[in-house]
């Protein structure tokens, strides 16, 4: 996602010259390379995998078109497990005017027919929490209600500090929702900014990362904490320039918080 217009290919090239070994992956850029050829060469490649977004979503207010997107989630299993790819990550998907109880029980029926299949597969459905303008991608927009939907669904929590890190009691969020939390996506703000997205490299804007990390890791997470970084000020600066400085970033600060683990 760090690297939108990039394909397949380029990030390939990127993360080898880069010495990135450990990387999430864009299902719309494994689709572009045809996706049997697509997993062949990044298991090739030697890469961990942690997760695998950009799927699609519901609109949850009408299930004739859910049927197209839980073929695009089967396909996305079988690839993740094909690539030992611990989760999918997931928005809800468009809820429109529906009372929230309403749409979490609309996404259950959506997904019933393939959470047995991801949990054969070993493959977690992590919920992500968005930004409150993004309403066309989710009705889920802080974490504590990523976690309670998790818990209702029977299934797992990603949390996007981006759209959280202002939210009231978030330690003690992140401590009641950890047994939940399968993923964590890391990128910074800056404050002022009218524009969505506009994600700032880490270390560049206002949200206070080594505090959320560290609660992360003191609450006891131990899954991948992976760059999301998207947006005019990650365009202007260049894919190459803004993660090498954002994994610099992060690793100062998990040296600081998660010594053993960084």
């Amino acid at each position: 996602m760090s690297s939108w217009r990039w394909t397949l290919d380029e990030d390939l090239n990127f993360w080898a010259a880069a010495g990135i070994d450990h990387v999430g992956l864009s299902f719309r850029k494994l689709e572009a390379a045809g996706l049997d050829d697509a997993v062949t060469r990044v298991r090739d490649a030697g890469l961990r995998v942690s997760n695998i977004i950009e799927l699609g979503w519901f609109d949850l207010t009408d299930p004739s078109g859910w049927p197209g997107q839980q073929a695009r989630l089967r396909a996305a299993i079988t690839s993740a497990a094909a690539l030992g790819a611990p989760c999918l990550v997931l928005t809800t998907g468009r809820a429109a005017g529906l009372e929230w109880e309403m749409a979490a029980d609309a996404l259950d029926d959506a997904l019933a027919p393939v959470r047995a299949e991801a949990a054969a597969a070993g493959v977690a459905l992590a919920l992500e929490n968005t930004g409150a303008l993004r309403l066309d991608l989710s009705f889920v927009t802080t974490f504590a209600d990523a976690v309670d939907l998790a818990r209702r669904l029977g299934a797992a929590a990603c949390m996007e500090i981006n759209s959280c890190f202002a939210e009231r009691g978030l330690g003690d969020s992140i401590r009641a929702g950890v047994d939940v939390l399968t993923h964590v996506q890391v990128s910074d703000f800056v404050i002022g900014s009218l524009c969505t997205p506009d994600r700032a490299v880490p270390g560049d804007g206002d949200i206070p990362l080594e505090r959320i990390l560290g609660a992360l890791i003191g609450a006891g997470y131990e899954g991948a904490l992976e760059l999301e970084m998207v947006g005019p000020r990650i365009e202007d600066e260049g894919y190459t320039k803004a993660i090498r400085r954002a994994v610099s970033y992060l690793d100062d600060v998990l040296g600081r918080v998660a010594p053993t683990a960084s």
